[in-house]
């Protein structure tokens, strides 16, 4: 796994966990892969949606990937916030 600047500094970021629940995801934990990061599946919805969008141009598709985005975005500050409390 790639190492983090950050963690390295005693510091936790934003996408601290994120690889670790990727792999805890491709394993079949997924309740802990939850626990590690709780946005990984709405990322890996809004990846999807995003390449669903890219092949057949969806009417709406800027505007849902545009509300994934915020979600996700929401999720991992929140997450962040929660981890440094």
């Amino acid at each position: 796994m790639l190492s983090c600047q950050w963690k390295e500094m005693g510091m936790e970021c934003l996408g601290c966990g994120f690889q670790r629940s990727v792999v805890l995801v491709l394993k079949g934990d997924f309740q802990h892969a939850f626990l590690l990061y709780p946005a990984i599946y709405t990322l890996f919805l809004m990846m999807i949606f995003l390449g669903l969008h890219l092949r057949f141009n969806f009417s709406k598709g800027h505007s849902i990937l545009k509300w994934l985005f915020i979600l996700n975005i929401v999720i991992i500050v929140v997450n962040y916030i929660l981890k440094l409390i």
